[in-house]
C-alpha cells in the first residue's frame, strides 16, 4: 500500500488474514461490577493480553511482513517510547529481520529492557534536545533500512483496526451492538483503524476518541478543522500518548469518523488504574486505560447504553505501578 493511500475496511480485512495465527485475537470481557457502577453494558477489549502486551504488535507485524527479501535483509527503524518499539521488536524477530529502536533516554524501564530482549538494537536520545526522526531517517539512510512509522502509516492503521473488526464481530457473537465506542489516542494509529471497521459494520456506533491532559491536540484539530501542533511544556503519566498532533494519514479518517475526543488528567487515569486492580483484576498501564478512565469519570455519558472501551496496553512500570497502587501518585 502507497503511503498516501486511504485506509479501507477492505485493507483491515486483510491486515486480519496477514495478522492470523501471529497476534492474539485477545478477550472481550464485561464485568458486573463495573456495569452496575455505570449503569451500562461495558465491554472491555484486552489488548494488555496481546503480544508485547500492547494493540502495537498487529500493525507493526503487518507492516514487516509485506516487506521484500531484500527489505528484510536491511532490516527496520522505528521510534518510540515503548509498546510500538516492542511491537516492532517482536515482528522483526519473527520475520527473522534485523531492527533498530530509537526510544528516549526516559522511556519506562521495562519497556525498554522488553524491547531489548526481543533481539532488536536501542539507540536512546533526549527527547528535550534531540529529533527522533531525524535520527531514525540518518540510520535509515546509512544503512539502507525502512523507517516503520508508529501511527502514520496506512498498513500501520490497517492493522490496528484488526482491533475493531474483532471487537465487532466478538460482539455479534453475544448478542450486543456498541452505541458507544471508546479508545486511547496519541497519533490516531488505533482509533483511525479502529473507526473505519467499526463505521463499516456498526454505522450507528458513535466513537470518541481519548487524550491525556495537555495534550488534547486531537480535539483541538477536531475543532478547528486542521490538524493542530501541541508544543507541551509538561509530561502525562500516560507516556504512550504524548504526540503533539495527530497523524497526516489519520486525521482525516478521525474527522470523517469520529463523535468527538474527550481529555483525562492524571489523577482520573491513576483512579481508573486502581480500579482495574482492585474491582477488574487487570493491569494496565496508564495510556492503556485512557478510555477507562473517561467512562468512569463521567466523560462521555453512558448510562443505558452498551459501550466498548479498549485497554490498549498493560506495559506500566512495576514501581510506578506500586506508587499508583498505594495512592501516591
Amino acid at each position: 500500500m502507497s503511503s498516501s493511500a486511504s485506509v479501507t475496511f477492505a485493507n483491515i480485512e486483510a491486515a486480519a488474514q496477514r495478522i492470523w495465527g501471529h497476534a492474539v485475537e485477545t478477550p472481550l470481557i464485561e464485568s458486573p461490577a463495573l456495569n452496575e457502577r455505570l449503569g451500562a453494558r461495558v465491554l472491555m477489549k484486552l489488548e494488555t493480553l496481546q503480544r508485547v502486551g500492547a494493540f502495537k504488535f498487529r500493525g507493526a507485524f503487518n507492516r514487516l511482513v509485506q516487506l521484500s527479501a531484500e527489505e528484510r535483509k536491511r532490516g527496520v527503524v522505528a521510534f518510540s517510547s515503548g509498546n510500538h518499539a516492542q511491537g516492532v521488536a517482536l515482528a522483526a524477530k519473527l520475520l527473522g529481520m534485523p531492527a533498530l529502536i530509537v526510544m528516549p533516554a526516559d522511556a519506562p524501564a521495562m519497556k525498554v529492557a522488553n524491547t531489548r530482549g526481543y533481539g532488536a538494537e536501542i539507540k536512546l536520545y533526549d527527547r528535550l534536545k534531540e529529533s527522533r526522526e531525524a535520527i531514525a531517517a540518518e540510520i535509515a539512510e546509512s544503512r539502507g533500512a525502512v523507517v516503520v512509522p508508529a501511527f502514520d502509516d496506512p498498513d500501520i492503521i490497517a492493522g490496528q483496526g484488526t482491533v475493531g473488526l474483532e471487537m465487532v464481530r466478538q460482539a455479534e457473537a453475544i448478542g450486543a451492538q456498541f452505541d458507544l465506542l471508546l479508545a486511547p489516542a496519541s497519533g490516531g494509529g488505533l482509533m483511525a483503524g479502529v473507526s473505519e471497521a467499526v463505521r463499516t459494520l456498526s454505522p450507528k456506533t458513535q466513537l470518541w476518541a481519548v487524550e491525556p491532559a495537555g495534550f488534547d491536540d486531537l480535539a483541538l484539530s477536531l475543532k478547528a478543522g486542521e490538524r493542530v501542533t501541541l508544543h507541551p511544556s509538561t509530561r502525562s503519566l500516560c507516556d504512550a500518548l504524548e504526540s503533539p498532533a495527530p497523524g497526516v494519514l489519520n486525521f482525516p479518517i478521525l474527522q470523517k469518523n469520529l463523535a468527538g475526543a474527550v481529555e483525562v488528567s492524571n489523577a482520573e487515569v491513576t483512579e481508573a488504574m486502581r480500579y482495574a486492580f482492585a474491582t477488574l483484576k487487570l493491569v494496565v498501564e496508564p495510556g492503556g486505560i485512557a478510555g477507562l478512565a473517561a467512562l468512569l469519570s463521567d466523560k462521555v455519558a453512558s448510562q443505558g447504553k452498551t459501550v466498548g472501551v479498549i485497554l490498549s496496553g498493560g506495559n506500566v512500570d512495576p514501581e510506578l505501578f506500586a506508587q499508583v497502587l498505594r495512592g501516591e501518585i
